[in-house]
């Protein structure tokens, strides 16, 4: 599902000093460059992407303000679960290649939590879209 991917994130915690490192660029540009995998590789992230993104638009040049945090929480929370839902799955496969009943089990109740908050996003997107339309 996935191309090869090594992450950059180093493994050490400390610089040696026993002082934490903190690196909040570098910790952005590994957010961006999973999530920029994830919509490339899984067509479910990067639709439901185009779908909320003209709606955060509208929600902004009509500055509805409640209407734009809802739709950015539902779209976050879907694209959370959705990318956990990934993560755990490539995770079962690299741990288990051959069939498993209980990996599927695992895989099955990952894909249940990203369905009850598909569900929860697209009530709230079709509602947001209703919302905003009658503002046109």
């Amino acid at each position: 599902m996935f191309p090869h991917h090594q992450s950059s994130t180093p493994r050490k915690r400390y610089d040696g000093n026993s002082i934490p490192s903190y690196r909040p660029i570098h910790k952005f540009k590994i957010i961006l460059q999973g999530l920029y995998v994830a919509v490339i590789s899984d067509f479910s992230v990067a639709y439901k992407l185009v779908l909320s993104i003209p709606i955060l638009v509208f929600s902004f040049i009509f500055k509805q303000w409640v209407d734009l945090t809802l739709i950015l929480l539902a779209t976050g929370m879907v694209l959370s679960a959705e990318l956990f839902n990934s993560a755990i799955e490539i995770l079962c496969d690299f741990v288990e290649p051959n069939a498993d009943s209980r990996i599927g089990m695992i895989k099955d109740i990952a894909a249940a939590a990203t369905g009850i908050s598909i569900f929860v996003w697209a009530v709230t997107l079709i509602l947001e879209c209703n919302h905003i339309w009658h503002l046109i």
